[in-house]
């Protein structure tokens, strides 16, 4: 095994998507030298995103020796370039769903553990005193049809009853008086998570790990796990060889069929792309009506995700294209662009210098995962957000510390994060399965 074995155009994997990401503007990579040599570690983790950074935080903050190997820089992929979304969510699976398969009790604890994943996020931020550029209180979901409007009044109950907290609805015509002037039938705001600048949320956790005695090495692709004589396992990167009696995979859409091989076929990366406009005048918010700084997001389900930021950006984002080479790029920016000017259209000539694309990662049960590797003592892995990484990465982080530390996780850790992957069909080429179903989602969209 010398290479890794991708599923995605090998220009993905490349500084393409993200030349023009806003993010990079003002938080540079940091200055994380590659591995070289020989090295010794209790605990290797594979990926420098929110997931690795935060089991690397944890475990150096226990005490235990920790080192992490990046391909790139650490939040160099989904970490470094999402919508800064903090909220509910790491399942794409509906509760009913989850409780037909795990039981109602299991489906109730997938909830605690979403609503512990936001307030780990937020005691994170606030103990470790990061600047993130929070704003938003509790995330929106805008219906753009009527019938999602009364599918959302009548929820709000199951709602209260699963998370604890009371959301609040706002009808069509309400919708102008709170800055949400756009083709929507009406809003639902659950006061539950926060907007940041994702990638100095996850700066900041790499900062305080390495603080906290955590070895991060950048430019250090793991090309081969195999067993170390006498337990544990030997790291191969192109420059160095790391032994480690525990391991962490954290890599998620990012993920290599053959890193180890048993992760071949359990995850599906799927591309999310994102645009960011200049700063809009007090004149041109009023002129469309949009004057709120909640994130929010539709009820489509290849949904659309927008906020307007601190310095007045708007931020707009939804499912990337299926392929990535230039045409689909071209075409899928195009798209963007489209959606955009056809939902906020006061704002059609408002120039757009910031796009880019990235990677999130699904599962075929459409839950998520943070659990041990089977067959690989001593091994463990978590992935599959569901394009919530923010919050749930950061937990499962958490809990994969705890693992490697042979201790019970100290976090909401429910059967339906427990449960195991089952693989996807067609393998490698698992990605043809997306076409039918955006054509089926976009279908049901109408």
């Amino acid at each position: 095994m010398t290479d890794l074995s991708r599923i995605w155009e090998p220009a993905t994997y490349g500084p393409g998507p993200i030349r023009d990401c806003w993010w990079g503007q003002d938080v540079p990579p940091g200055d994380w030298p590659a591995l070289t040599g020989e090295a010794r570690t209790q605990v290797a983790v594979i990926g420098a995103g929110y997931t690795g950074l935060s089991a690397a935080l944890h475990l150096a903050e226990a005490g235990a020796e920790v080192t992490v190997l990046e391909a790139e820089h650490p939040f160099w992929g989904a970490s470094g370039r999402n919508g800064g979304f903090c909220c509910l969510g790491g399942a794409k699976a509906d509760h009913a769903t989850i409780a037909r398969k795990f039981g109602e009790a299991e489906a109730r604890a997938l909830a605690r553990a979403e609503r512990a994943a936001v307030e780990l996020v937020d005691a994170t931020i606030a103990r470790l005193g990061l600047d993130v550029d929070r704003h938003s209180e509790g995330e929106t979901r805008l219906a753009h049809r009527p019938r999602d409007a009364e599918a959302m009044r009548a929820g709000i109950s199951h709602i209260r009853d699963l998370y604890g907290v009371t959301p609040t609805f706002l009808s069509r015509a309400d919708l102008p008086g709170a800055g949400m002037t756009g083709p929507f039938h009406g809003a639902l705001t659950i006061p539950l998570g926060f907007a940041l600048n994702p990638r100095k949320y996850a700066a900041g956790l790499a900062r305080a790990a390495s603080d906290a005695g955590a070895v991060i090495h950048g430019h250090s692709a793991v090309i081969r796990v195999e067993p170390a004589t006498g337990g544990g396992h030997v790291l191969h990167t192109a420059q160095g060889k790391l032994r480690a009696d525990r391991l962490i995979v954290a890599t998620n859409g990012y993920s290599s069929e053959n890193l180890p091989p048993w992760l071949a076929g359990r995850y599906l990366p799927t591309q999310s792309s994102v645009l960011v406009t200049r700063p809009l005048s007090d004149d041109e918010l009023a002129a469309q009506g949009w004057t709120t700084h909640q994130m929010c997001y539709d009820t489509r389900h290849l949904l659309h995700y927008f906020r307007l930021m601190p310095d007045n950006r708007m931020l707009f984002g939804m499912r990337g294209g299926l392929a990535h080479t230039p045409r689909a790029e071209t075409a899928i920016r195009a798209k963007i662009r489209a959606d955009f000017d056809a939902m906020f259209p006061a704002w059609s000539e408002v120039a757009t210098p910031h796009y880019w694309s990235g990677l999130v990662c699904l599962s075929r049960d459409l839950l998520p995962y943070a659990g041990p590797i089977p067959g690989l003592k001593g091994a463990f892995a978590g992935f599959a957000w569901h394009g919530n990484g923010v919050a749930m990465g950061t937990h499962a982080g958490a809990i994969l510390a705890d693992l490697a530390l042979d201790r019970t996780p100290q976090r909401p850790w429910p059967a339906p994060m427990r449960h195991t992957p089952r693989r996807f069909p067609l393998g490698r080429f698992r990605r043809l399965l997306m076409r039918p179903a955006y054509l089926r989602y976009w279908l049901s969209d109408f």
